[in-house]
Parts: C-alpha cells; structure tokens; sequence
C-alpha cells in the first residue's frame, strides 16, 4: 500500500497505509469530526486493544470496547456509539469477507459494484462510498474499470473536495476550505428557498 498522510500522525498514517481495516475504519470515523482526528482513531484502537483483526473486534465485549474507544483522547466525539459502529463493521468484514477488508475492493468486478459494496457497509451512505472509493483509485492505485464515473466528481484529478485529496498539510487545509466553502454555500441557498 502507498504511504498515506491523513492523519498527519506518522504513527497513525502507518496504520491506515498498512492495514485495510484501520483505513476503512477511519473513513467509517470521518464524519463530525475533524478529518485527521478522525483518521487517527484506528491507530488508538490498536494501540488499546491490540489488534484490528476484524474477528477479534467484532468478538469483543460491546461494554468493554465502548469504553476503550471512549477513553479520552476518544477515537470521535460519540465514542460509545461508534465503537458499535466499528464493531458492524468488523462484523460485515468477518462475515463476508473472510476477515480481509482488502477484499471490498480487490475482488470488486467494476467501480459500480465497489461502491455498492462500500454503500452496504455500516456507517457508509452513497456520498461516503464514493469518497472512500476515490480514495482508494487516487492514492492506492485501485482502479477497477468505471471507478471514475461511479466516485464522479470525487474522482477529478486535482480537486480538493475529500480526503481522497489530502496528500500532506496544504492539501489538508484545501480541503477543509472547499468543505467550509460548500457548507457556507448549502447554508445560503437553504436560507434563499425558505424565504417566503
């Protein structure tokens, strides 16, 4: 895998550049919450509790698991609710992957059905998918055939709409700026059609 720098954490980007789970558990985290916090929480939950073999994961005893992930510096803002979450998840992979998250992607005939495959997974809504999807043709070189058209315009090369562009620190905060720029934008135009 390409050396990721999303959580701009050496330790932490190690994680998400080496292990397939802990990468689709960041993108899992990465909502409410900024975006590089976000992306470190995998490697918390390795250091805490010793692995991210998704068996052992979806194994655990929920009680415990959620207070591990919510002891601070938590792994999000709503600790509890997403070590269920990440818990899911490592079920799904477990499941009907065989325990390799790799397999969403690797075995995936087009970019269609990867993203379908994404969509289905706890936590995963369309937009996400196809963000985690432009991701990983971006900076991993997994390409299937139509993985551009099934991301659209998270797959444009040189935009800086998602983390599948963060690259370093600048990229980073050109991210976070086209968020903020959206955010602002939908605010104004939501304002604009309540008006009377």
């Amino acid at each position: 895998m390409a050396a990721l720098t999303i959580a701009q954490d050496p330790a932490a980007d190690e994680v998400l550049s080496t292990d397939p789970f802990g990468l689709l558990t960041g993108m899992l985290l990465d909502q409410q919450f900024p975006m590089e916090r976000a992306f470190a929480g995998p490697a918390k939950i390795l250091e805490r509790f010793g692995t991210l073999e998704p068996a052992a994961l979806a194994d655990a005893e929920p009680e415990a698991f959620a207070d591990l992930c919510a002891t601070p510096p938590a792994i999000h803002r709503y600790g509890r609710s997403m070590a269920g979450r990440v818990q899911s998840l490592a079920t799904v992979v477990r499941d009907e992957y065989g325990g390799d998250a790799s397999r969403i992607w690797t075995t995936a005939e087009d970019g269609r059905e990867l993203v379908r495959r994404l969509k289905a997974l706890p936590g995963f809504g369309d937009q996400k998918a196809r963000i985690f999807a432009a991701l990983l043709g971006k900076q991993l070189g997994v390409r299937p055939e139509g993985w551009q058209e099934a991301c659209g315009a998270y797959a444009e090369p040189g935009s800086f709409r998602s983390v599948a562009d963060v690259v370093d620190a600048d990229s980073l905060q050109k991210v976070r700026e086209f968020k903020k720029a959206a955010k602002a934008a939908a605010k104004a135009e939501a304002g604009a059609t309540s008006r009377p």
